[in-house]
């Protein structure tokens, strides 16, 4: 599990590269949030020389790997991820087989969209509590139980509201991930303004300074409480 594609390149490709130093029969997991495009050219590849290419990127953050309960998304031979499962159950909870190369690529992004345009409706909810001389911490603790409840307001409210914006992922990251999403839905021509929108917020923080990018996604309520 890398930082960015670009990682996963160097990991894969070159003489002492994966693809050409693993035994045949080997089996290749890839768990970083990277390209469906890059993993289906691992699996070309892959293929070939008999080796096993998985992608698997998690969702659940540092507490679903604190915990065991992460959200694994796979992509590849339907028949290497039977084999590998157990590794994965060791891992995580909710472990879901998507198709071919690439396809758990797809998932997280679906993953990451939806935390995306969430992740601004907790920002404002509680920022909109706090301008309206609410106390943010009642207002979180009564819509967390109710319908508006997500996984985002439950985990990263409270650090919002304590200022702690320690990254159990980081911005850059997620900056990352928002991007091949959107090149991903610019290729299918699919238009995601709530996608979009969070990059731009995400962004404008950063220009703003402090080293926003090493913090946790949760430090986007500063962009709402300097307003």
């Amino acid at each position: 599990m890398l930082g960015y594609p670009v990682d996963v390149e160097d990991i894969y490709w070159g003489q002492a590269g994966l693809l050409a130093s693993a035994k045949k029969g080997s089996y290749l997991v890839d768990m970083t949030t990277s390209s469906p495009l890059l993993a289906r050219k691992i699996a070309t590849v892959a293929t070939p020389k008999g080796l096993h290419a998985l992608d698997a990127p998690v969702s659940g953050g540092d507490i679903g790997a604190q915990k065991g309960t992460l959200s694994i998304m796979v992509g590849g031979e339907e028949t290497a991820f039977g084999e590998l499962r157990p590794v994965f159950e060791a891992l995580g909870k909710t472990i879901a087989y998507f198709g071919p190369a690439g396809s758990g690529q797809y998932a997280k992004m679906s993953n990451q969209i939806a935390i995306a345009s969430n992740m601004i409706g907790v920002c404002e909810a509680l920022a909109y509590a706090k301008k309206a001389g609410l106390d943010p911490k009642l207002v979180y603790q009564t819509i967390a139980a109710g319908a508006a409840g997500s996984w985002s307001l439950s985990n990263l409210g409270p650090r919002m509201l304590s200022g702690d914006y320690s990254p159990g992922f980081f911005i850059k990251h997620f900056i990352k991930d928002m991007h091949l999403a959107i090149e991903s839905a610019t290729e299918m021509k699919l238009e995601l303004p709530g996608l979009k929108l969070a990059e731009k917020l995400y962004q404008q923080l950063i220009a703003d300074g402090d080293g926003a990018e090493e913090l946790g996604t949760q430090a986007l309520i500063e962009w709402y409480f300097r307003q």
